[in-house]
């Protein structure tokens, strides 16, 4: 994502630069002076119509690929992550279940619920893949994490996941990027990424305080009701 945003930037100056210096040479080349000089005028210049033309389809077409390729690459999912955390939004604010059944620190799903007063916190562990699950129970939120340059729109009655493998320790900020109602500022989220003794010790406390099982979103409609009108009595 980082090489797409920056590639994308160097092709946008390399444009803007070549339009920048054909402005500023036909300013000084063709600039009022006694003679009155003028460009010599065309009706038609058919080469010119063609590269005017032809160019900003080649540039379009250039950054679409590498969009597609970054795109796929993004999305690409492993067959058997290390982890799985079934995130659910909510108004206004995050439910983290840690699907730790297969992990014999823990032994089962434990979750932590965020709230406008409690800010939830995040829990990944370095150098392993997590699969994240997300549900709304709700309305449209987007699950985002600035850092990790990707976010993701949670949409009710359309479970979306992607894969992450976080590579560096440290804390990081985390977010709702859709306008989802009134307290919409409340939907904040600290994320960890620690080692493997921290992460279960983490996932031991949730376990010892009863955030034991996993918090699920009530089931979301999927379809619209028709609009064709019942016959009264039927």
């Amino acid at each position: 994502m980082g090489n797409l945003w920056v590639g994308a930037w160097i092709a946008s100056l390399t444009v803007g630069v070549l339009v920048w210096g054909l402005i500023f040479y036909a300013i000084i080349r063709f600039r009022r002076t006694r003679t009155n000089q003028v460009p010599r005028q065309s009706k038609y210049h058919l080469p010119m119509e063609l590269l005017y033309t032809l160019v900003p389809f080649l540039i379009i077409g250039v950054l679409f690929f590498f969009t597609i390729r970054a795109q796929n690459d993004t999305l690409a999912k492993v067959d058997q992550p290390d982890k799985t955390i079934n995130v659910v939004g909510q108004k206004w604010s995050w439910t983290f279940n840690y699907m730790e059944k297969d992990n014999p620190a823990v032994g089962e799903t434990v979750h932590t619920v965020g709230t406008m007063s409690q800010i939830p916190t995040l829990y990944l562990q370095e150098g392993k893949t997590v699969r994240f699950n997300l549900k709304s129970a709700d309305v449209i939120h987007s699950f985002w994490i600035p850092a990790f340059y990707f976010k993701l729109d949670v949409i009710p009655g359309h479970p979306n996941s992607f894969d992450v493998t976080p590579t560096k320790i440290g804390e990081y900020d985390g977010k709702c990027a859709e306008l989802c109602g009134t307290y919409h500022a409340h939907m904040i989220f600290k994320v960890k990424v620690v080692d493997e003794k921290t992460y279960n010790q983490e996932m031991s406390k949730l376990k010892a305080a009863g955030n034991t099982g996993e918090i699920v979103p009530p089931v979301s409609a999927t379809a619209l009701p028709s609009e064709t009108p019942q016959e009264e009595g039927k």
